[in-house]
């Protein structure tokens, strides 16, 4: 099922996220629901933030980068991308590795059509569960590494916007309060 995008200006984009407690068929279905809804809006990755939900969860799929591109390791190991994505993350710890921050543009399926240049650690560790419970981690490097890093931002309540330099910001700022205008007082439904 698609469900409604979040847009800056709703509250819930701030939200930290609560911890997931229970691994469920609920689980599950939130977060087959979020995938569906990210390949709809051809993104990257989604956030519970951005669907309603104020939960350490989110889901990515870089699965269409070439394989040379991709520079990971889950558990130790380098499984077939095709065999480990989409990718629900739950209840992330992540640590940057070493090395100065790059700027790399991004964009974010909550700020339609802004998009700017955001430095990010060149790598992570990420220590999360899956929709079963299972403890895993997952080492990232390039561009598979900012996806994880924006997404883990929001389960923060942290925005790609707050992370970019000053004078970038600026250039975007009559976008970005044009946004947050159309949607102030707007907001998803809350989870039952």
């Amino acid at each position: 099922m698609i469900l409604r995008i979040t847009q800056f200006g709703e509250s819930i984009l701030r939200e930290k996220g609560r911890e997931v407690e229970t691994f469920d068929d609920d689980l599950h279905a939130l977060a087959q629901n979020m995938v569906e809804t990210m390949e709809s809006a051809e993104g990257v990755g989604l956030a519970a933030q951005q669907v309603g939900h104020p939960l350490r969860l989110f889901v990515v799929d870089v699965g269409m980068l070439p394989d040379e591109e991709l520079d990971y390791a889950l558990d130790g190991r380098r499984p077939p991308v095709e065999l480990i994505m989409p990718m629900a993350v739950v209840n992330p710890r992540l640590r940057t590795g070493g090395g100065q921050p790059l700027a790399g543009e991004e964009g974010c399926l909550s700020f339609p059509g802004i998009r700017g240049d955001v430095p990010r650690a060149p790598s992570v560790v990420m220590e999360y569960r899956d929709l079963d419970g299972a403890p895993h981690t997952l080492e990232a490097g390039g561009w598979f590494a900012r996806v994880l890093q924006h997404e883990y931002d929001h389960v923060e309540g942290v925005l790609f916007i707050d992370r970019m330099e000053p004078r970038q910001l600026r250039l975007l700022e009559t976008k970005i309060k044009r946004l947050k205008r159309a949607n102030r007082g707007r907001g998803a439904d809350k989870p039952a």
